[in-house]
């Protein structure tokens, strides 16, 4: 399994948490892996690492996820495809120095998959800003 379809499970299993109320986060996991026959070592740990990682940092991805829009847009008003996309690029470049450049154009692509017809851009574009801010 390559990185990339363990980093769109990953994605999936934040969007799927990002639409639900309230969770045990262990216990979405566990669910999680289970359903979808996820069996192998790296691509539990990542996900793991992901999801745990992100729950963990969320204030700090969501201030830098609202820092990074245009000033007429609030986070609300973001998909929550694009929402889960961003928490997962912003977390593996702050926190898990994945190159930038490798992961915006992964997400990028998970965008062009799941996301509107505009989320290629408006990922691209406010994690763009993520960098340059995180650069300074």
């Amino acid at each position: 399994m390559k990185r990339s379809e363990i980093r769109e499970l990953a994605f999936k299993l934040i969007y799927s948490l990002e639409i639900q109320k309230d969770y045990d986060i262990e216990e979405q996991i566990d669910l999680y892996l289970e359903n979808n026959q996820i069996e192998k070592k790296e691509a539990i740990e990542y996900i793991k690492d992901c999801i745990k990682g992100i729950d963990e940092k969320k204030e700090e991805i969501t201030k830098i996820i609202e820092n990074s829009l245009v000033s007429d847009w609030k986070i609300e008003r973001i998909s929550k495809v694009n929402l889960s996309l961003l928490k997962l690029a912003i977390y593996e470049i702050k926190y898990k120095d994945i190159p930038y450049k490798v992961e915006i154009n992964e997400v990028v692509e998970l965008a062009k998959t799941y996301g509107e017809d505009t989320s290629s851009r408006f990922i691209n574009g406010a994690l763009a800003k993520v960098v340059k801010d995180l650069e300074k």
